[in-house]
C-alpha cells in the first residue's frame, strides 16, 4: 500500500512538473471562446463590412470632388464615366431578376422514386451551384450582378468554405441571393439554359434544396466599394 502511495505521488509530481515545463509561465488552460473559430471569422467578417463602408463613404466624397471643374474636357468626362461603370464602382439602376438558393431542411428524404436517399452534400448549397447562377447572368446579358449585399466586379471570387459563403473578406450563410440587372427576359431564359443549373434542378425536385427566380422591378446596385489592388504571389529570391 505504502509503494502504491508513493507512486502516485510520483505520477503526480511528474505531470506538474511537465506543466511548469509547458506553461512556461503561461496558462495552459484554453479559454473555450478561443477554440470558436467562426466566432472570430464573423468579428472579421463584420470588420470588413465596416472598412468598406468608411472606403465607400470616402470614395462618395472624392466623387463629390472629382464633379467641380477640373479642367477635364467633356469627352474625358464621358470616358471616365464609362470605365467606372464597367468597373462596377459606380451604383446601376435598372430592371432586376433575383434568384435565391438554399440549403435542403435537415431532415429532407427523397421526394420522388428511384432516388437514393440523400448524403449530407446533397442536402447543401455548393459553390459550383453559386457560380453557375452568376455565369448564366452573365452570359444572359447582365449590366451587373450582386451577390448578398456586395457588387461583383472581374476580379470578385465566389468562394464557399463547408455551405458558408467566403465573398471580398466576408462571410455569408444560406439562403444566397443573387440580384442581377438587365433585360429580364434574356437573364431568366439564359438561366433555365444553363445545362449547370439544370444539374441542380435535380437536386431540388429529388431533395428540395431551396430554389426561386424573380423579377425584382426597377433595382439600384450598390457600387463595389473594396479595394481594387491585386494580391498575387511571388517568388523568393
Amino acid at each position: 500500500m505504502r509503494v502504491l502511495t508513493v507512486g502516485v505521488f510520483a505520477l503526480a509530481g511528474l505531470i506538474f512538473f511537465t506543466s511548469f515545463n509547458t506553461a512556461k509561465g503561461t496558462n495552459i488552460r484554453t479559454d473555450a471562446s478561443l477554440l470558436k473559430l467562426s466566432d472570430l471569422i464573423q468579428e472579421r467578417s463584420h470588420n470588413n463590412k465596416e472598412l468598406e463602408e468608411s472606403n465607400s463613404g470616402a470614395r462618395d466624397d472624392v466623387e463629390a470632388l472629382a464633379e467641380r471643374d477640373d479642367g477635364s474636357t467633356k469627352a474625358e468626362d464621358e470616358k471616365l464615366d464609362g470605365l467606372e461603370k464597367a468597373s462596377g464602382t459606380k451604383k446601376l439602376k435598372g430592371e432586376g431578376v433575383s434568384v435565391t438558393l438554399d440549403d435542403a431542411p435537415p431532415n429532407a428524404t427523397a421526394k420522388l422514386p428511384g432516388y437514393p436517399e440523400p448524403q449530407p452534400n446533397d442536402l447543401v448549397i455548393h459553390q459550383q451551384d453559386l457560380q453557375a447562377v452568376v455565369n448564366a447572368l452573365w452570359h444572359g446579358g447582365a449590366e451587373g450582378i450582386k451577390v448578398m449585399d456586395q457588387r461583383l466586379i472581374s476580379t470578385s471570387a465566389v468562394r464557399c468554405v463547408g455551405n458558408t459563403l467566403i465573398l471580398q473578406g466576408r462571410v455569408y450563410s444560406p439562403p444566397y441571393k443573387i440580384t442581377a440587372v438587365g433585360d429580364p427576359e434574356k437573364l431568366k431564359d439564359a438561366v433555365a439554359a444553363s445545362p449547370e443549373i439544370q444539374n441542380y434542378m435535380l437536386y431540388v425536385n429529388a431533395y428540395g434544396l431551396g430554389w426561386k427566380v424573380e423579377d425584382d422591378g426597377a433595382v439600384t446596385l450598390p457600387g463595389y466599394s473594396g479595394t481594387v489592388d491585386l494580391h498575387y504571389a511571388k517568388p523568393v529570391n
